[in-house]
């Protein structure tokens, strides 16, 4: 179906209306081979609370944004390459219920779907794709993937710490390594996390020590391996002086189809 639908006209003018809806803030989303599968609004878990959200699952790409006007104005586009994404399913939760997880290296966050049968079909669709998408590329699903953050009105009180509580004036943070809501005191330390930025983000304290810990055993491992590898390299007697005037003498170096539906979301069958 995707082949069939590559390079189309019909293809080429749906991609093209969902960049008209994101307008000169989005980026270009047309390119040779890439088709637009499905489409759909889930409600994201954000920080402060559960906001819905339009996605437009692409052959290589996953493209999310806010809803200003459904259909017609979004903004606040993302992109999220399906090589770097995993789907997770997670129980319900009070108020968000068919809830799955899509994790990257980047940024892993919290979904859910209107129905439990859109969340199978949503999450089979991502898997199809990111495994067709893997099989051209020979590349490998990730291993390592950015934590999730925990909602800021999960907890009123530092969960490191449990004795800082939150107001107005005692903001709350979240430690990239574990996504925990901690406070000022409990997240002052800095680590780098190369796979999440190339400056030292903010970590709470057990996992700043944890991070340190994990790095020092790393640098330690390295210096008694190298240390190894210099020892057993075979040493070599320098050459005589006579060697090398007779070198600098004789060695002369150069000099120069239809696709949307009446539901919320819609797929190619």
């Amino acid at each position: 179906m995707v082949d069939t639908l590559a390079n189309t006209e019909i293809n080429t003018q749906r991609i093209a209306a969902v960049e008209s809806c994101f307008g000169a803030s989005g980026q270009p989303l047309a390119m040779p081979g890439r088709v637009l599968v499905g489409e759909g609004i889930l409600t994201k878990e954000c920080r402060k609370k559960p906001k819905p959200r339009i996605f437009f699952l692409f052959t290589d790409i996953l493209v999310y944004g806010s809803i200003v006007i459904n259909k017609v104005r979004y903004n606040c586009q993302h992109i999220i390459p399906l090589e770097d994404i995993t789907t997770e399913i997670l129980p319900d939760s009070q108020d968000m219920k068919n809830r799955w997880m899509l994790k990257t290296s980047k940024k892993s966050f919290v979904v859910s779907a209107a129905s439990y049968t859109e969340r199978v079909e949503w999450i089979g669709h991502i898997n199809e794709c990111v495994n067709q998408l893997l099989k051209k590329t020979g590349q490998r699903r990730p291993t390592v993937h950015a934590a999730a953050w925990i909602p800021d009105k999960a907890t009123d009180i530092c969960m490191r710490c449990t004795e800082t509580k939150f107001s107005t004036l005692t903001r709350r943070h979240h430690c990239r390594n574990c996504g925990f809501v901690v406070c000022q005191e409990c997240s002052k330390y800095k680590f780098l996390i190369p796979f999440l930025s190339k400056k030292p983000s903010r970590v709470c304290v057990l996992c700043y020590r944890k991070l340190t810990s994990e790095k020092l055993s790393k640098d330690n491992e390295k210096e008694k391996t190298d240390l190894r590898f210099h020892t057993r390299a075979p040493q070599h007697e320098p050459s005589s002086d006579d060697d090398s005037e007779e070198d600098e003498r004789t060695t002369q170096w150069p000099l120069t189809e239809e696709f949307y539906s009446t539901s919320w979301s819609a797929f190619h069958a």
